[in-house]
């Protein structure tokens, strides 16, 4: 049976004014339209309207609890909720590119994955990062046992990385190497710091290839 509860947020004693402002948050966030009709937005759309048409409804509200909340406490472990997996196809992306999550918890009856939203105990799912704060994309999984108001987190960091890196770090080495009028004076140290820096910049140039390899 579905928890129309979990779908929208909401704890089991919410009320209609809680139910309310919930329905609006994740309707407009899930609308099709705002997410280019991506598959997964439109489930969840679909999953907020349902719950939002029965508990918005006394009568079949009260039906519901019946049939599906008891049954659920009485369910409900008193264990401490964990995070048994947490992984990401890629730790370093460009903007576009895709990637997979997948996760597993245990002892959690509200599972959060940010910046997406709720989400079952366990599941994957697949996107395109459009955008980065910072150079990173963070996203931060929440497990919680909300019998025993104890929650566990989980974070995964993605850094951005840039398709024209290699090319900087082509034309940073060229630039050391360019022929230039040295004095006397600085001759011999001008020379010693330029294979230094090449050194360094060719060492910094295999760490992205490899990074990018991967």
């Amino acid at each position: 049976m579905k928890d129309y509860y979990y779908f929208l947020g909401i704890k089991d004693d919410a009320s209609e004014e809680e139910i309310k402002k919930a329905y609006r948050k994740l309707s407009l966030k899930y609308h099709p339209d705002k997410n280019e009709n991506d598959d997964y937005f439109a489930e969840r759309f679909r999953e907020v309207q349902e719950a939002y048409e029965t508990l918005s409804d006394k009568e079949r509200r009260k039906t519901y609890n019946q049939q599906f909340v008891s049954n659920r406490r009485s369910s409900r472990t008193n264990y401490p909720p964990s995070v048994k997996t947490f992984t990401s196809t890629k730790m370093q992306a460009v903007k576009g590119d895709e990637i997979t999550i997948k996760w597993n918890t245990t002892h959690a009856d509200v599972v959060k994955v940010l910046p997406f939203g709720l989400e079952k105990s366990y599941g994957e799912r697949t996107f395109k990062i459009t955008e980065f704060k910072d150079g990173k994309f963070v996203m931060i999984l929440h497990a919680t046992n909300s019998l025993t108001r104890q929650t566990a987190v989980q974070g995964i960091t993605i850094t951005e990385v840039f398709e024209n890196d290699r090319e900087k770090f082509r034309q940073n080495v060229e630039e050391l190497f360019r022929p230039e009028k040295d004095t006397p004076e600085t001759k011999d140290y001008s020379r010693i710091l330029k294979i230094i820096l090449a050194v360094m910049a060719l060492a910094l140039a295999m760490f992205f290839l490899l990074q990018q390899v991967r």
